[in-house]
């Protein structure tokens, strides 16, 4: 049986993705909220320094994989602007349920859509997108190069990937305190917010397992990117990965 990172865990596979699936149908409703609390608003400047450099412009259609509960998509739909579309996708029927209420309450409609859909299986044609986002998705993935792989297949030749995900802390004096923070502060913050201890327990722990920023550009260019680079924020607590289509 093979077996993959849950945290700190070593899980069956199919273990995994119903796990996976019980944190974000815990977290739905206040997930917003906690990523206020836990990243002091940071999390909300990542995701529009993201979009900033990820080129979308008007007319194009774009794919925000692993949307949630709509941030990114609600930055993009500004860009693409009427005659574009952005199509938000999520694994979890929660979230992308909490997400379409909200963009749904904003007024943001007529150029966004949904699809519930694992990333590892995208249910898109061949070259149906211009650009492909993922915004702290990608760690939740079981399969990583299975969901790099389609990524690139559903991208039109010259479109990008744009991957926003925690990242290897690069300022070594910052270490400490965000390991300290991280592993023991969230748990605690979702206890006493969320009354959910474990659910963040797991957050914390898969930023651990996930693979550092070279790591994860030569797993992009494995799948087939071209031009892949990355950009640190915040001293390298998350970094934007970016690859093209050839």
């Amino acid at each position: 049986m093979s077996t993959t990172d849950f945290g700190f865990e070593k899980v069956p596979e199919e273990d995994k993705v119903r796990r996976v699936a019980q944190v974000f149908d815990s977290v739905a409703t206040r997930y917003d909220l906690m990523n206020d609390l836990m990243s002091f608003g940071l999390h909300r400047l990542w995701k529009r320094f993201a979009v900033d450099v990820s080129g979308v412009h008007e007319g194009e259609r774009v794919l925000d994989l692993a949307g949630g509960t709509g941030d990114v998509a609600a930055l993009l739909v500004g860009r693409v602007g009427g005659a574009g579309s952005v199509v938000v996708a999520d694994i979890n029927r929660s979230m992308l349920g909490v997400g379409r209420e909200r963009l749904d309450g904003r007024g943001l409609v007529g150029n966004v859509t949904y699809a519930q859909a694992n990333a590892e299986r995208l249910p898109f044609a061949e070259g149906s997108f211009d650009c492909v986002t993922m915004a702290f998705g990608l760690r939740n993935v079981t399969h990583k190069e299975a969901a790099l792989a389609e990524t690139l297949r559903v991208l039109r030749p010259g479109g990008r990937l744009l991957v926003l995900e925690f990242s290897h802390v690069t300022v070594s004096a910052l270490r400490p305190l965000y390991d300290l923070y991280s592993l023991h502060g969230l748990p605690l913050m979702g206890r006493l917010v969320a009354g959910d201890a474990d659910s963040y327990r797991y957050l914390a722990e898969s930023i651990r397992m996930h693979p550092d920023q070279e790591t994860l550009k030569g797993m992009m260019e494995a799948a087939g990117f071209v031009h892949c680079d990355y950009l640190n924020h915040t001293g390298g607590i998350v970094a934007v990965h970016r690859g093209w289509k050839p």
